[in-house]
């Protein structure tokens, strides 16, 4: 009688480790698609990444250069605006001067024609 209840156990035995077997199987053959099919949508995305990549850094550059632009002529626009500001300031400066210097010399003069009466 134990050798009948020894095989028993041993077939108990050897079937739970089949089914355990097939079990683990099935876990790893869900494992490897599930990862095979990562790996192809990962190189979907790094080939999505690398065709769009480029033409937006284009993009972004041109745009960089046509700001760069616009912000090197308004520097040059102000520079002109300061420089003209600065030659109308230097003339208005020398008129004014000249201005109050004629005027200057016209009192003096008319002080001393009236002075020069009494």
């Amino acid at each position: 009688m134990s050798v009948e209840i020894s095989e028993a156990v041993l077939n108990y035995s050897l079937v739970s480790l089949v089914a355990m077997g097939v079990i683990v199987l099935g876990f790893l053959a869900k494992l490897i698609y599930d990862c095979s099919k990562l790996a192809r949508n990962i190189n979907k995305t790094t080939d999505i990444v690398n065709n769009e990549l480029k033409p937006t850094l284009d993009e972004v550059n041109k745009a960089l250069k046509s700001f760069n632009n616009i912000v090197q002529n308004t520097s040059d626009g102000v520079g002109n605006v300061k420089l003209g500001l600065e030659n109308v300031l230097t003339k208005t400066k020398i008129f004014s001067g000249n201005l109050m210097n004629g005027f200057l010399k016209g009192f003096i003069a008319i002080y001393n024609l009236f002075g020069k009466k009494k």
